[in-house]
C-alpha cells in the first residue's frame, strides 16, 4: 500500500534539514569571523576605516592570495620582503 503522506513528509524534514543547517551556517560564520578579527587586530588593518578594509579584502580576494602576495611584495617601491608561511 503506497504511503499518502510520504511526500509532504520528506518535504517536511527537508525544510527542517535546511533551517538546521542554515542555522550551523550562521553559527560558522559568526566563528569564522572571530577567527579573521583576531588574527587582524594587532596588525594596523583595525585603524582602517570599514568602507576601505572591505574595498581592499574584495580586491586582494579576487586577485587571490599568490597574486596578491606579489602586487604587495614584489614591486619596485616596495622594500619589504615577501613573509614566509608561518604554522598555524
Amino acid at each position: 500500500m503506497p504511503r499518502s503522506k510520504s511526500a509532504i513528509a520528506a518535504l517536511q524534514k527537508l525544510e527542517a534539514d535546511r533551517e538546521a543547517l542554515d542555522t550551523k551556517q550562521r553559527e560558522l560564520e559568526d566563528l569564522a569571523a572571530r577567527e579573521v578579527g583576531q588574527m587582524i587586530l594587532g596588525t594596523g588593518l583595525e585603524t582602517f576605516s570599514r568602507k576601505g578594509l572591505r574595498r581592499i579584502a574584495v580586491e586582494l580576494a579576487q586577485r587571490g592570495e599568490e597574486a596578491s602576495m606579489d602586487l604587495l611584495f614584489s614591486g619596485p617601491n616596495t622594500p619589504a620582503k615577501r613573509p614566509q608561511p608561518q604554522a598555524s
